[in-house]
C-alpha cells in the first residue's frame, strides 16, 4: 500500500482537452478546476474516474433511476476519503450506470489513508456526474 503523497481525481472526459474548448465551453468551470487542481498535484498520482452517465434522459447512458444513489455513495466515499466504500463500489453496477471507477477502486486498494481532502468541483453536466477531488495521503 502507498503510504504518503498526493492523489488526483478528475474525469477521463474528452471535452476537458484543448481542441473541444470553444467560444462557448460547455465545461469551462469543470476545466478550471482541473488545470488548477492539476498545478497542485505536481508529480504525485492522476486517476481518471466519473460517476453514472445515466442521470437525466439526455445523459450518454439515459437515465436509470439507480445513477443518483450510486453517485450520491460514490460522492460520499470521495469526499471522505473512505478507501473501503470505494473498494467495495459494485464495479458490475458502475458498469451498468456508465461510470468509470475501475482505476478508482484500484488506487483505493493501494492506498493506507486519506489525510486531507478538497472536493473543487462536483456537478452532472448533461446527465454525467463528474468530481475533481483531491487527496492528501499518510
Amino acid at each position: 500500500m502507498t503510504s504518503s503523497g498526493k492523489v488526483l481525481i478528475v474525469p477521463g472526459v474528452l471535452a476537458l482537452r484543448p481542441e473541444y474548448a470553444s467560444l462557448e465551453d460547455p465545461v469551462a468551470d469543470l476545466r478550471k478546476a482541473v488545470d488548477e487542481a492539476r498545478t497542485w498535484l505536481g508529480d504525485g498520482r492522476l486517476v481518471t474516474a466519473n460517476g453514472s452517465a445515466t442521470r437525466t434522459e439526455k445523459a450518454p447512458g439515459h437515465f436509470d433511476e439507480r445513477a443518483a444513489g450510486f453517485d450520491d455513495a460514490l460522492g460520499r466515499a470521495l469526499r471522505t476519503g473512505d478507501l473501503a466504500a470505494l473498494r467495495s463500489l459494485d464495479v458490475g453496477l458502475a458498469e451498468e450506470l456508465w461510470a468509470d471507477v475501475e482505476e478508482l477502486v484500484a488506487v483505493a486498494g493501494e492506498l493506507a489513508e486519506v489525510s486531507a481532502v478538497e472536493v473543487d468541483y462536483d456537478d452532472d453536466p448533461y446527465g454525467v456526474q463528474y468530481w475533481v477531488v483531491r487527496w492528501e495521503c499518510r
